[in-house]
């Protein structure tokens, strides 16, 4: 007996989430039903914004090419990015020197970092050296330059010139999107050429990212995926998404598990 709708959509959307398309004669061979009901489930799931269609299959939608604003992100899925941020932090070890990209994530990791007096925190994000200011006992160095309003970041060559002079342990990188086809990307150039900068500064590249930006491609491209060593999310991934990742050797750290 052939799948219902229901159940062809969700495998429809989960293959657009990790592989960033599909095509209508695969689609037609995986569910044994004809190339016109896939073409009539991908119209339907095109006028619910979930696709888009184009010759032979369909594409995943691009997310909005406008970033939400600092304090409007620190507000969506607050809870997760917490949850996340404690588990980041619990892997920074005794005497380490730490990047942190400007995020609402790495934020997080900031202030459970707040009472380390053995770590040094390097970073271009205006929030997360105020939010150290607010009574960090370790070490905090700020990576400055020109300062992006917009982003509320330090940008430009003074800054990839500072972080040029160090090499540190782990750097926590943030991003809008990750997909498998795009990598893992921002909607700031500036930024993402920041976090490219950590990443080459760092022994080990940790990203910290909820589950609602994968499947997802923003504006510009940070690094492709196999150049982090692991991603650190919340319950909410999905486990494709979580196998996918391990066949790339990136280790998957959910939020709030032990062991």
């Amino acid at each position: 007996m052939s799948l219902t709708y229901e159940e062809r959509r969700r495998t429809i959307l989960a293959r657009l989430s990790t592989e960033g398309k599909v095509q209508v004669h695969d689609l037609a061979g995986l569910f044994n039903v004809s190339t016109e009901t896939i073409r009539r489930d991908l119209d339907r799931l095109e006028k619910e914004g979930r696709l888009r269609k184009v010759y032979g299959g369909a594409v995943q939608t691009r997310s909005e090419r406008i970033e939400p604003t600092f304090i409007k992100r620190s507000q969506m899925h607050q809870h997760e990015k917490q949850a996340i941020g404690k588990t980041a932090a619990s892997l920074v070890k005794e005497g380490e020197t730490v990047l942190l990209d400007n995020g609402t994530t790495t934020i997080e990791i900031m202030r459970e970092l707040m009472e380390r007096s053995d770590v040094t925190v390097i970073t271009n994000s205006l929030p997360i050296l105020l939010c150290a200011l607010e009574g960090f006992k370790g070490k905090i160095i700020f990576a400055g330059g020109e300062v992006n309003m917009g982003c509320q970041a330090s940008t430009g060559a003074i800054a990839h010139q500072l972080l040029d002079q160090f090499k540190v342990n782990k750097a926590f990188i943030s991003a809008g999107g990750i997909s498998l086809a795009d990598g893992i990307t921002e909607y700031n150039l500036e930024e993402a050429l920041l976090s490219r900068k950590m990443m080459q500064r760092a022994e080990e590249s940790i990203l910290v990212a909820d589950h609602s930006k994968f499947g997802v491609t923003t504006f510009t491209q940070i690094a492709p995926i196999e150049q982090i060593s692991m991603i650190v999310t919340d319950p909410g991934c999905s486990q494709e998404w979580i196998e996918a990742l391990n066949k790339l050797d990136v280790e998957v750290l959910i939020s709030g598990k032990s062991g």
